[in-house]
Formats: C-alpha cells, structure tokens, sequence
C-alpha cells in the first residue's frame, strides 16, 4: 500500500526534523514542501525581485525550474540544476518565503509537483496546508506545534550552532510575524484540518516526538501490516531434514568452540523445542551468533548490517544461515517485515537489541526494534545472556545463558503506542540485564 501522512504546523514547530526522521524508520519518502516555496523566494533575491510584488514573483516562476533528489534518503533541492539546500535555511529566506506562499500563482504552480510525488510514493509531507489543501484525502492528518517561545528558542541556538548572527528577541518576533501572515493569508491559511491529530511538542525532545508521531500513523492505518502474520499456534514447522543439517553444522562448531574456548552453556533446559520465537541477547564478540546457535535446536534467521552483502565471497555464507540485509542507520521496515516473515515460517529471529557490539561490556539502552517484530509476529521472546573473561594463560571464558521465554501476553503491546514498544523493549533489555549480568 501507499501511505500518505501530512504534517502541518507553524514554523519553528519541528516539522521538517520529525518528518525526515520519520520517513527514515518508515523506509518512505520525505517531502519538505517549505523547501520549495523557500527555492523560489531564493530566485527572487538572487534576481533582486521585489517580494512584494506579485505580478514580478509570478514572471519568475517562468525561469525557476525546481527538483526534488534524494541523497541516501535526504531530499535535496535543486533550482535550476544548482543544489541550493543550504542556501535556503537562512531567516530572510524563511520570512521571503512566508510572503511568496501567500500568491495563488506560486501555490498552483506548486501543487501538481506536490500530489505527483504523493501518487507515486510512500511519503509524510511537511508544510502549512498539506492536510487541507495539497493532499486533503491523505491516509494520517497530523498538526504539529508548540509555544512561540518554545519555537523561538529552537530556531535562536540552530542559528547560533550555524555560526549565524542571531538575537532571540529578533527571532520571536519573527516567528509571531510569521505565525500571524501563515494564518491570515486568504490563499491556504495554515490552519487545522478537523481530522487532523494535535500533537504538541513543547517540552519534547526529538525522539518522544518522532515517536508520537509513527504511533499515530500504526493507529490509523494498516501501513505496519501489509502481510497478515500466522498465529503462533498455527506457524509452520521447518522441516526435518533441514533441521537435521542444521544439527550436525551445530555439533561441529560447538566442537570447535570448546577447543579454542572455554565454552559453557547454561539453561538449555529453558529452550522451547520448535521455532518460532525471537532470540535476543546482548552483543559483545563477532560470534556472538554462532554462541547463541550453537545451543539452539531450530534454526535461526539474522539480521545483517548491509554493508556485508556487499562482499561477494560471503554472501552465499551468510544467506545459508538466512541472513537478510537491514540498513542499521534508519529504521528499515523491509527488513522488519523480513524477520517476521521468518518467524511465520517456523524459524526463530536472533536479534541483537543494542543494534552494535558493545565497546566496553556494557550493556546499552537497546532499539525499539525488538517489540516491534514481538508485536507484529505475536512471537515469545528468549533472552540471552553472553559473558566473555580472560582468564590464565589469556584464554577466552565464554558463556552463554538462554533465559526463560517472555511471554508475548508480557510484553502488553497492546495498542501499538510508542510507550508500550519503550515499555516491552525496557522489559526484554533488563532480562538480557540480568543474564549477562550487566544490568
């Protein structure tokens, strides 16, 4: 399915933060529709066009040839094949573009370049009249704001963090003399469309509100589940033979690690006998994944960090052992769904929460990650703890613990908001806590 999520708001609210944030962890599209009326009001400037007069902002619309790229998922502008993405952020740009926003002229030219790009992708939209005007038929209708003040004081320390001369006193007046023309201009006034949800972000810091976001989004469509997903009890079974395989490939290695290590496995006893479930300890070794397998009868599927696909040599390794590609940096939803895909199917995910081995043995704060898969696949989770020390003669002493399953029913994601997924991911983090012993 497509999705369509509009997020409007006053300026200074965080809209285009947010929405690039969002569309990362959605794997959609970001469309920053600020960007273009801020690339027309450049033109203007550049070409010492008085803002004020409309009849010259419209001529120019003639020569202003705008395009939208996208750069390792970051959109960005192009005026006349220059990319001005930059040149675009400054305060007299931002007050230019209130006021060019404002003409009919402009808006018609922009709208069919905006709902094109909605048509044809996946994408949260940011502006003022998003929800009402560009894309009033849009699946999620969000209206993003917060206090002046509170907007004031962002937009004041991003231009001091861009060495720019700022006053705050300067840059409240301007967002109040932004806030008033957005509002009562009578083409497209920013305004709240009626089935748009409120979200205030006074107070929030980027994550909650990126969070509140994607949690309206799971509340009002159906995006996060395009594959129905079998119920545990009726998930397939892998089959005999592979599993047979899977066994004497686990003996041999288990072998070996007990060669080169001194390898200790603790509460196997604790391990359901099918598949099915989400394996999920904490992350120290490189074969950590072999440490966990090794004591675990049905096969896993993993998560690996993209860049590994891209050796040759390794790819048919890694793919044997069901390894499927995920983009650490954003939170990939193809590959989501991929790991939930396998658990359908009878086999369990290892998952490592932390995302990235841990520097110094500790244990980090984990990814929400997890209890996404948990909540999309109805699956159990089994936490499991590893423990490397060097001991005499600088031997490595590693043990792994396979912890007591944790119950889907435990994990309470319920309505997929974003403080159960932090609740169910907290929870699943202190049982590898306490595991590893590393709480």
């Amino acid at each position: 399915m497509i999705l369509n999520c509009a997020l409007d708001g006053p300026g200074g609210a965080g809209k285009s933060t947010i929405a690039r944030e969002v569309a990362k962890r959605l794997g959609i599209v970001y469309v920053d529709t600020g960007a273009l009326y801020r690339t027309l009001a450049l033109n203007c400037l550049r070409k010492g066009i008085e803002i004020s007069s409309e009849d010259r902002v419209i001529e120019s619309l003639a020569d202003a040839n705008i395009e939208l790229s996208y750069l390792d998922g970051a959109q960005r502008v192009l005026l006349n094949g220059e990319d001005v993405s930059l040149q675009i952020r400054t305060a007299e740009i931002s007050m230019a573009a209130s006021s060019v926003s404002a003409i009919p002229r402009v808006r018609e030219h922009l709208i069919d370049m905006q709902r094109d790009i909605a048509a044809k992708n996946s994408c949260i939209m940011d502006g003022r009249d998003i929800g009402t005007v560009i894309l009033p038929n849009a699946d999620v209708k969000i209206f993003l704001t917060a206090s002046p003040e509170e907007r004031a004081r962002r937009r004041y320390k991003e231009l001091c963090e861009r060495n720019e001369a700022a006053d705050y006193e300067v840059v409240l007046r301007e967002i109040n003399e932004r806030d008033y023309n957005d509002s009562h201009r009578k083409t497209a006034p920013l305004r709240q469309a009626e089935d748009a949800v409120l979200i205030d972000t006074s107070g929030m810091g980027i994550e909650e509100a990126v969070e509140s976001v994607i949690s309206v989004i799971r509340e009002k469509t159906d995006f996060f589940s395009d594959e129905p997903i079998a119920p545990a009890a009726s998930r397939a079974v892998v089959s005999r033979p592979r599993v047979f395989f899977y066994g004497i490939i686990r003996w041999i290695v288990l072998i070996y690690f007990k060669l080169i290590y001194n390898f200790k496995l603790e509460g196997r006893q604790r391990l359901p006998q099918g598949g099915g479930y989400i394996i999920a300890p904490n992350h120290l070794h490189w074969a950590d994944p072999l440490f966990v397998a090794v004591g675990i009868r049905c096969p896993s599927s993993y998560m690996a960090k993209e860049s590994l696909f891209k050796i040759k040599p390794l790819v048919p390794l890694i793919k044997a052992f069901h390894a499927f590609p995920v983009k650490r940096e954003q939170s990939d939803r193809s590959a989501l769904m991929t790991a939930v895909s396998f658990i359908s199917r009878g086999y369990n995910l290892t998952i490592f929460p932390e995302g990235t081995r841990s520097k110094d043995g500790r244990l980090g704060r984990g990814k929400s990650g997890v209890a996404f898969i948990a909540s999309e696949s109805g699956a159990d989770v089994i936490p499991v703890g590893i423990r490397i020390e060097k001991k005499k003669w600088h031997r490595k002493y590693v043990t792994v613990e396979y912890g007591s399953s944790i119950p889907n029913s435990e994990l309470k994601i319920t309505g997929m908001s974003a403080s159960q997924m932090r609740k169910a991911r907290d929870l699943i983090m202190q049982r590898i806590g306490e595991l590893s012993r590393n709480v």
